[in-house]
């Protein structure tokens, strides 16, 4: 059975550990299972991820940080996603257009009406069937982002966001709580502050009921 589901949250949220350990249960379970991530899951997007999250000595504009996401995702979806779902593999996808609503449309103030117009263009109308949006304070992500980088010094620093001002991602977070309440269908919001292996098992008993497992 094909499903697509998306992982979301503020920086240090905890889906990045989530999104492997579902898969796992996923493949322990004998279905098939991608997981990716955006911005990248392609080589163009892996390029385009480098220019976002590394500090670089030029800046980069809030709209051109909006069109560099929706070029990633374009060449993603069309490359791996979409065909990945029409394969019958269950997709799961570390951020996708709720990112870019929370990030450059709360966060930047960049118009939602033309973030939706551009999410929609680059995923030609793909939308995820079921979001886990992990929610923690955003000083405590932050913080477990800075540690985690901390003991990653063998790879890129991905912190041109975490240095953003507080209030930037304040709104993020703000952000996205809103697009949860505004569907509560698609949306299952976790508490992301709670132990990792008691988060787990409430998205293994979330996946079971909707794919079987």
């Amino acid at each position: 059975m094909a499903c697509f589901i998306t992982f979301e949250g503020v920086e240090g949220s905890g889906k990045t550990t989530q999104i492997g350990m579902a898969a796992d249960h996923l493949r322990q379970c004998g279905l098939p299972c991608l997981v990716t991530e955006e911005p990248g899951g392609t080589p163009l997007g892996r390029r385009i991820r480098d220019i976002l999250l590394n500090r670089h000595s030029f800046a980069i504009t809030a709209l051109s940080e909006l069109l560099l996401f929706q070029a990633s995702r374009c060449q993603h979806v069309e490359t791996v996603i979409r065909p990945a779902l029409e394969s019958g593999s269950i997709v799961l996808c570390d951020r996708f257009t709720d990112a870019t609503l929370a990030y450059q449309g709360f966060g930047r103030g960049i118009s939602m009406e033309r973030i939706h117009r551009l999410n929609e263009i680059a995923t030609a109308s793909l939308k995820p069937d079921k979001t886990f949006l992990f929610d923690v304070p955003v000083e405590l992500g932050l913080s477990r982002a800075s540690h985690r980088m901390d003991m990653q010094r063998d790879l890129p620093r991905e912190d041109r966001f975490e240095k953003e001002a507080l209030a930037f991602h304040q709104q993020v977070r703000e952000g996205y709580l809103f697009l949860a309440e505004k569907e509560p269908d698609r949306f299952i919001v976790l508490d992301g502050t709670r132990e990792i292996g008691d988060l787990q098992q409430e998205i293994r008993h979330r996946l079971n009921s909707w794919i079987g497992g």
